[in-house]
């Protein structure tokens, strides 16, 4: 097997063999999230360093809206389909991102034929059941504790969310954090046109408009200044009605996002 040494600008890390990876995930295109973005990235960086990376996600299933959030699908999986999927692959590793019914299947197939795998927790799951459902976020905890037990480790973005979930139990946590695409994000970039008339200084929020983000803590906060909120999302319409003095610039993307 050949020792590739990856290209990328401003960080070589040392000469790395080329694996096959599988990702396995119930957030993927054409969604437009945290989750999506990170894994798209991650994916399209492990392909540039020669590994081969397989995505197993709702594309080529048969799906359905997630309820109260129909931009999300879920996918319908028949008996076995993932664990056939990662047979035929036959990867080196096995990452699971989301805790849905793509994960799940992958989960059951891993446990049973003892193949190891890694698990990431993007999502304040409990939380985001919680507020659509009503029901207390402790209610959801034992199913997150039950689905990443068996990982090798449990991909984490922040320090705060590594104590919650040492809280709940779960131990084997590596650090996971997000990096920045200094191809596309400058300080010295121009701000929008729409920054023109704003009071500063401007508060910002990048990320989706949803209930689960508790964005309308933010936009109640009384700090002086313009309150900005750029994103797409469910709860978008409600809360722009209620806070009509904050600026709502919608989805951005790629350089204008920067």
């Amino acid at each position: 097997m050949t020792t590739i040494t990856p290209d990328t600008a401003g960080f070589a890390p040392a000469p790395i063999v080329p694996a096959s990876i599988a990702i396995v995930t119930d957030a993927w295109h054409p969604q437009t999230n945290g989750v999506v973005r990170t894994l798209s990235t991650t994916c399209d960086m492990l392909r540039r360093w020669g590994h081969q990376v397989t995505v197993i996600s709702p594309e080529g299933y048969i799906s359905m809206p997630a309820p109260t959030y129909p931009e999300i699908r879920l996918a319908l999986t028949a008996p076995g389909a993932v664990g056939r999927q990662l047979a035929a692959i036959a990867p080196d590793a096995v990452h699971i991102a989301t805790e849905g019914p793509l994960g799940f299947a992958a989960r059951r197939y891993c446990v049973r034929r003892k193949v190891p795998f890694t698990t990431a927790y993007h999502t304040q799951f409990p939380d985001y059941l919680a507020r659509r459902t009503g029901l207390p976020a402790r209610f959801f905890w034992p199913y997150i504790r039950w689905f990443h037990r068996p990982a090798e480790t449990i991909m984490v973005a922040t320090e705060t969310i590594r104590a919650q979930l040492r809280e709940q139990g779960l131990t084997q946590l590596s650090h996971w954090s997000r990096g920045v695409d200094l191809d596309c994000f400058s300080p010295a970039a121009p701000p929008p046109p729409e920054y023109a008339q704003a009071e500063g200084p401007i508060l910002l929020y990048v990320g989706r408009v949803a209930v689960e983000k508790n964005i309308e803590a933010f936009l109640a906060c009384d700090y002086p200044g313009t309150k900005v909120v750029v994103g797409d999302g469910p709860a978008r319409g409600a809360l722009a009605a209620k806070f009509p003095d904050a600026l709502f610039l919608g989805k951005r993307m790629g350089a204008e996002l920067a």
